[in-house]
């Protein structure tokens, strides 16, 4: 799989991923070979460049979900520049909050984890894509935090939004990525509290949450040189540092067109490490959202070898049963005596960071008697150590889970069906 910009698009290079339109209408199918006019809709439609099979490359696994997942963003995106759009023109966001309670009623509900993958941006699309994922891994992660509906909705709120400063950026400065000088970061500062200005007119003329406001606000403001404002109170501060720890593990894991994107394994470790920066309870219900080291991935050990997680680690993630390939011997890295000489490095992905996962590997291996038994018994310890964790006497928590809406639940529509089927929010 190779990324190729628009302008490079050859006639008859197959498609990695599919492409949908603002409704969510499916355009192209993945493993859809490009004609003269697939390319100039490509072109038209503004993608800066597509996901392109090897001419001898099968097509990769790709689950329902994980297909809805990318279809959704798309729609979100454009659903989301529409009320920033709108926000810009001295507006009322019409269909924000409309918005908001789709990815509540998708994200907001969910009892599995998922795989969390993000589409190619620029700096021309950065700001909606960049809003979107933040705003679903932080609704996923409020509903772990039992965070209350309506701060959890408020939070989503303010993560669509709270980059809002950002399309008063010049491109040229986007454009540099991270590596900012010191006067930039203040240009991109001025911009933040510009934008902060912006949306309050919004916010008092329409149904927004205020809290949502505050959130942004302390937000952006915490960052300021020249203005202070009042600590926040707890009830802020743990929506804070949620929306801190999804800001930082999107843009370490995004797919940008400048620099590759570290896996969510290694984002991860680096969340853990800055413990003082990055609320761990928050980091650890992220990790409870997710998937990082699934059964059937590829991962590299610290000992140069490669191997394949027989069972992910409920527990921790970090810690898996792995199969060795160069000896074909089981490791159960969750054994403190095992881990002390041997530990996951990373993961290996696929070039749009997908996991890359080794299904004939895995089928291989599941009617060996020896490793289903090993397997087995495995599965019954963690089993057994959740239960004793759920049994713990928990604090009190101060929010309660949100109720599921009335809606579909998420993968009622696939996206493979016809184009004429649309993709609405409802």
């Amino acid at each position: 799989m190779q990324f190729v910009k628009t302008a490079d698009l050859l006639p008859g290079m197959r498609l990695a991923k599919p492409i949908y339109n603002k409704m969510g209408v499916l355009l192209y199918e993945r493993d859809t070979k490009l004609t003269i006019q697939g390319i100039n809709s490509i072109e038209n439609f503004g993608l800066i460049g597509i996901f392109i099979l090897e001419p001898a490359e099968p097509l990769p696994p790709l689950s329902k979900e994980d297909i809805e997942f990318e279809q959704f963003q798309t729609i979100y995106m454009f659903k989301l520049k529409e009320n920033m759009d709108a926000i810009q023109k001295g507006k009322i966001p019409e269909t924000l909050m409309e918005l908001v309670a789709n990815i509540q009623s998708r994200y907001g509900t969910l009892d599995h984890k998922v795989n969390f993958v993000q589409t190619l941006r620029s700096s021309a699309d950065l700001v909606y894509k960049h809003s979107i994922s933040v705003a679903i891994l932080t609704t996923m992660i409020a509903k772990r935090l039992h965070i209350k509906p309506l701060e959890s909705s408020a939070l989503t709120t303010a993560a669509l939004l709270y980059k809002f400063g950002y399309l008063y950026i010049p491109q040229a400065i986007l454009d540099k990525g991270t590596d900012l000088a010191q006067g930039d970061l203040d240009f991109v500062q001025l911009n933040m509290e510009r934008g902060y200005e912006a949306l309050r007119p919004a916010f008092e003329e329409s149904n927004l949450p205020k809290l949502s406001l505050e959130i942004i606000q302390q937000s952006i403001f915490a960052k300021s040189n020249k203005q202070t404002i009042k600590p926040p109170s707890h009830g802020i501060k743990i929506m804070l540092d949620v929306l801190k720890v999804s800001e930082r593990f999107d843009q370490m894991t995004a797919m940008n067109i400048d620099k590759p994107p570290v896996s969510e394994l290694s984002a991860m470790g680096y969340l853990r490490a800055h413990r003082a920066l990055y609320n761990p309870r928050v980091v650890g219900a992220l990790g409870e959202c997710i998937n990082i080291l699934p059964t059937g991935a590829c991962v590299d050990l610290s000992d140069g070898e490669k191997a394949l997680v027989l069972v992910d680690n409920a527990a921790d993630f970090s810690h898996p049963m792995v199969l060795k390939f160069s000896d074909n011997k089981i490791y159960d890295l969750s054994d403190p005596a095992v881990a002390q000489n041997l530990w996951v490095t990373d993961i290996m992905k696929t070039m749009d960071n997908r996991i890359a996962i080794d299904e004939e590997t895995l089928k291989q291996f599941k009617g060996d008697k020896y490793i289903m038994n090993t397997t087995a018994r495995f599965q019954k310890k963690k089993l057994e150590l959740a239960s004793k964790e759920l049994k713990k006497p928990k604090p009190a928590a101060t929010t309660a889970a949100a109720p599921a809406p009335n809606v579909a639940p998420t993968g009622s529509a696939s996206a493979a069906n016809a184009p004429a089927k649309r993709m609405k929010l409802r």
